[in-house]
């Protein structure tokens, strides 16, 4: 625990449903750019019937009031499977299963199947946030003991958070995404001429074969997002996840309610020839900040997810003046395409001692990886800027470039 912080200094609520409590109260505590801790997106997926009870994700969101008013809040949900999260624990799973121990129901604090980085401990920017996270996080852990849970995580959460949360005895965990960044760029020709000739190259040659073909990509977003663009877009997402045998966390009720309650916040990508939509991408916005959720198709087309999923909307980005675009959890394919190799940060804490001693070896052999990992994509990044700063990182503390 913080040294600073007394023992039961700050009491900790915890709520159910996150409509226990009211849109401005949660929100007022937000910090920019971060569309997925927003009210509205933990209410929808209450609404859609996508968490909740007779789910994997029951909420059990933490507040803390003072005088009367909420300071402090975080997401925190009852899971029962390892789905959505994108963080991956099942081999630590495994592990408690071969000891004969049970590793569900734990706890997750998290946007739900959202692998977005932000903060995941809300508070009041008048009030102290060190003292606020560490008394979240404690509440957190009361829970896990109180249900009977095997552990609590924290999942995407800041650097600063995880830094809060290691000095309370939580397990720090690096991972890494590739996330593109705006370095000034006033035309999509700026970004190319930042990228080596062979990839800038490539890059026209998939543009162009689109533009050939008779393909046409349709950007909206806001209010020219109508009821057809998203019934495209579910249908989309579902073909996707059928395609690759996977399980789909979202309904037709969450695209619809995101669409009336966040309408301003979207951004789509469609292609269509001859007036049919043939696939496109589902992606987010708040302030200077875009994220990308969902794509998909009805029709196999070389290059189309390039464009859907990173051109068209990096073309976007630089219009708009957005600093940081999020494309979503893994692909290399997004390296290869001038995103830099970033680290993302978790945490967590395990009730039973000897996994907490074991994981915690796992995680420091893992961590250094991690950092080799990322600093060996830069050092061969398409970027010539980011090449050359992870070839100085080299030659100096590899790790001083995280």
């Amino acid at each position: 625990m913080l040294d600073d912080v007394p023992p039961q200094a700050v009491a900790v609520n915890i709520h159910g449903s996150i409509f226990e409590l009211k849109p401005g109260d949660w929100n007022d505590l937000l910090e920019p750019g971060n569309p997925f801790m927003d009210y509205r997106f933990l209410a929808a997926c209450e609404t859609a019937g996508v968490v909740g009870p007779r789910t994997a994700w029951e909420p059990r969101h933490l507040t803390v009031h003072r005088e009367g008013k909420i300071v402090g809040a975080a997401p925190f949900y009852k899971k029962r499977d390892s789905y959505g999260e994108f963080i991956f624990d099942f081999q630590w799973a495994e592990a408690y299963a071969r000891a004969g121990l049970p590793y569900y129901p734990k706890g997750i604090g998290a946007a739900p199947f959202t692998p977005a980085a932000g903060r995941r401990f809300l508070t009041h920017p008048e009030d102290e946030r060190q003292v606020i996270v560490a008394a979240l996080w404690q509440g957190m852990q009361t829970l896990t003991d109180r249900d009977g849970l095997s552990s609590q995580h924290v999942l995407f959460c800041s650097q600063d958070e995880q830094e809060i949360l290691t000095r309370c005895g939580a397990l720090p965990r690096l991972t890494f995404q590739f996330h593109w960044e705006n370095q000034g760029y006033t035309t999509f020709d700026d970004f190319l001429d930042a990228l080596r000739a062979p990839k800038r190259k490539q890059i026209r040659k998939e543009r162009e074969a689109l533009r050939q073909a008779g393909i046409d990509i349709v950007l909206l977003a806001g209010n020219d997002i109508q009821t057809e663009h998203i019934d495209a877009t579910y249908d989309f997402y579902r073909r996707n996840q059928s395609d690759k045998w996977g399980q789909a966390y979202l309904n037709r009720a969450w695209f619809e309610t995101i669409h009336a309650t966040m309408r301003e916040n979207l951004v789509l990508t469609l292609a269509r020839k001859d007036g049919r939509w043939l696939g496109g991408s589902f992606n987010f916005r708040k302030d200077n900040h875009l994220y990308g959720r969902y794509w998909g198709c009805s029709a196999r087309i070389e290059f189309l997810h390039f464009e859907c999923c990173y051109y068209r909307l990096i073309d976007y980005a630089i219009a708009e003046g957005i600093r940081l675009y999020e494309a979503g959890a893994q692909g290399e394919h997004k390296f290869l395409r001038g995103f830099a190799t970033r680290p993302t940060y978790s945490a967590h804490h395990f009730a039973h001692p000897g996994a907490h001693a074991s994981i915690a070896d796992y995680l420091q052999r893992e961590t250094a990886h991690a950092k080799a990992t990322i600093l060996d994509y830069n050092r061969q990044s398409p970027l010539k800027n980011l090449r050359a700063a992870a070839e100085t990182a080299l030659a100096g503390d590899g790790a001083k470039s995280l």
